[in-house]
């Protein structure tokens, strides 16, 4: 079974080193590339203010999360719902580094100790779409994946967004592995088999002027690799005329 975490995080700045924190947590759980509904969405009362800039991002107040519980407090339960997982992050160095910031206030080991493998779906995207912009949103109209929802950013709704994203991504993977599939098994049908046997092609001969062109290129080769090629003693054949 292959499972894997789709996760995204809002915080209250861009900078874990300068005291910003989490205040948001999103992850779905994909079972073999399919969607079980096993999410885990949580908010997180961080003791700070977000900055102002990223407030307008994702709308997230001090007083809505008032009462919302502390990272500390949920550690025990984030911990074995990631467990083991394969994680997929849109630039993951930024999420990894609050996570693990986190984890560090409240003397926590870091999540690597948790987790399988980490795929970062940015890094991605930018192999296969080099020179494009490429965040969420620029994937999600790329792909086809409807964002119209996303008026705000949330850390569930991206999550849920970029598990869509991410499936589009790699389903050429898919296909591959369909393609080492029997036909009967994958559902297509059958092609009519051709005897080309008694089909014959016509064989154009050089002409004098492109052998004489031909001789001459092989004379510097010949030349520049002080008479090592091996190509003079095909030459008989190469230039026999029909």
């Amino acid at each position: 079974m292959s499972r894997q975490i789709v996760l995204d995080t809002e915080t209250t700045g861009l900078s874990a080193i300068d005291g910003d924190r989490l205040i948001e947590l999103g992850c779905v759980e994909l079972v073999n590339r399919k969607l079980t509904g096993n999410n885990l969405h949580l908010y997180f009362n961080a003791g700070r203010d977000s900055h102002p800039d990223a407030l307008r991002v994702h709308g997230i107040t001090t007083e809505f999360l008032a009462d919302k519980p502390r990272f500390e407090e949920k550690i025990d339960e984030i911990w074995e719902y990631l467990q083991g997982a394969e994680l997929i992050i849109h630039n993951a160095p930024f999420d990894l580094g609050f996570l693990n910031n986190e984890l560090k206030l409240a003397k926590r080991p870091p999540l690597k100790q948790c987790v399988g493998n980490v795929i970062d779906t940015l890094v991605m995207a930018k192999e296969m779409y080099p020179g494009k912009r490429n965040s969420l949103d620029s994937l999600c109209d790329r792909l086809g994946v409807d964002n119209t929802s996303r008026t705000l950013h949330g850390a569930l709704l991206d999550a849920e967004l970029l598990a869509d994203v991410y499936i589009n991504l790699t389903r050429g993977q898919d296909a591959l592995l369909m393609a080492e599939e029997p036909a009967e098994a994958a559902g297509a049908i059958a092609m009519p088999s051709v005897d080309l046997s008694s089909i014959k092609l016509p064989v154009l001969r050089a002409n004098a002027q492109e052998l004489e062109l031909h001789a001459d290129v092989l004379k510097q080769m010949d030349k520049s690799s002080g008479g090592k090629t091996a190509w003079r003693g095909f030459e008989p054949e190469a230039t026999v005329q029909g």
